[in-house]
């Protein structure tokens, strides 16, 4: 798949809730996932290989008391990258209720995502 095919596939599952799918579809096995430096003290980390990044989104998830609503925009493409604007209002075990945007690009090489990034 182009770049612009897996963005598009993205969204499609994104669309439908199925976060879980765009991983197991769309990610290389060996993918890195890069959180900002500054968010080392909210428990999330850098995670390097597929199984590691669904064990990060697993622990994420388990923090998660109650998602109010959440959003992913369009996305943009340029080249082998492609990003979205994604957000969410949740209640969360050790924050309370909060509302995050962050801007999440992804790299694509022989039509997988091979690294994601977030800055929020």
């Amino acid at each position: 798949m182009t770049t612009q095919e897996v963005a598009n596939r993205f969204m499609e599952l994104s669309k439908e809730g199925k976060f879980d799918a765009i991983q197991d579809e769309l990610y290389s096995a060996d993918c890195e996932s890069i959180e900002p430096a500054a968010s080392n003290g909210d428990g999330l980390t850098n995670a390097k290989g597929i199984d590691a990044i669904k064990e990060k989104g697993k622990k994420f998830n388990e923090s998660i008391i109650e998602m109010h609503g959440g959003y992913t925009g369009e996305p943009i493409v340029a080249g082998n990258h492609f990003s979205v604007a994604m957000g969410m209002d949740a209640t969360m075990k050790e924050m309370g209720r909060i509302k995050m945007d962050e801007i999440c690009v992804y790299e694509v090489k022989d039509g997988k995502i091979t690294k994601e990034q977030f800055f929020f």
